[in-house]
């Protein structure tokens, strides 16, 4: 559980520096790097939460 914590943790940051660097040197493969990891944090995320949902129903 820490570990999946961590590592959303670690992809959020990921993410912000990617759109930090974006900020910064306006090239858009720091944007198209930055969406494509926000949306895998959103999707490992969202599993996250639904293993936490199932378990509490089983």
């Amino acid at each position: 559980m820490p570990f999946v914590r961590a590592l959303f943790l670690l992809l959020l940051l990921v993410c912000a520096g990617l759109f930090l660097a974006y900020a910064v040197t306006g090239q858009a493969r720091f944007k198209r790097l930055g969406l494509i990891v926000l949306k895998w944090t959103l999707v490992a995320g969202f599993g996250f939460f639904a293993v936490l949902i199932f378990e509490r129903l089983a």
